[in-house]
């Protein structure tokens, strides 16, 4: 049977997985030497890792080319359903908030707010769980500006540290929700494969813990 595959979200969540792997045994050589690779085995071709972009890793385990995907809960409220969450890995920790100009009353008046951000469905979850109707723009580039320039009354983004809003006269007033890493499994790869997932996810629950 060919080596379980799993797709890794490039950069900070794959190298942080590539160390919970080497945590529980496996050697990551081929990873960390890479190259232009980006089908890559791992451990004694335990199983083999593809590297994508977030949004792709979760596109790759609903086709089920991948059996197994990393990816930060942020991209799972804004893009996927097709699939099985099996575990919170525990790195990659943020937040999800609503931010606006320092000194703004948001929730004052009955107008329709306009909200800046990259995440349009997390966005607009929130604030039909608030029973609120609002004006969602998506932004591709630096959703802090759009405030400053008047183009919304506040931003839905994710933070880390604050500092890019602190800068920028912005503050946080509310938290919409926390955001880890997660292990995702292809609906069918979790039925054929089980006990190899299983005992994959146990080893890696067992080095969280």
């Amino acid at each position: 049977m060919k080596p379980l595959r799993i797709a890794l979200t490039k950069g900070r969540l794959e190298k942080s997985t590539i160390e919970l792997f080497e945590k529980i045994g496996y050697n990551c050589d081929e990873v960390h030497n890479k190259g232009r690779k980006l089908i890559l085995p791992i451990g004694n071709n335990d199983f083999e890792v593809v590297l994508a972009k977030a949004a792709d890793v979760i596109t790759y385990v609903e086709s089920g080319v991948c059996d197994l995907g990393v990816v930060g809960k942020d991209t799972i409220l804004e893009n996927g359903t097709s699939f099985y969450e099996l575990l919170d890995l525990g790195f990659g920790k943020c937040k999800f908030a609503l931010a606006c100009k320092k000194d703004y009353d948001f929730y004052h008046g009955y107008g329709t707010k306009t909200i800046a951000t990259k995440y349009p469905n997390v966005t607009r979850n929130f604030f039909e769980n608030k029973n609120m109707d609002v004006r969602v723009i998506k932004i591709e580039g630096s959703v802090e500006l759009a405030p400053l320039v008047g183009l919304a009354d506040g931003i839905v983004d994710i933070v880390e540290t604050g500092s890019t809003l602190k800068a920028n006269n912005l503050e946080v007033i509310e938290d919409v929700t926390n955001i880890s890493a997660r292990l995702i499994a292809n609906i069918a790869s979790l039925k054929l494969r089980k006990k190899e997932i299983e005992e994959l996810e146990r080893k890696l629950e067992a080095a969280i813990e």
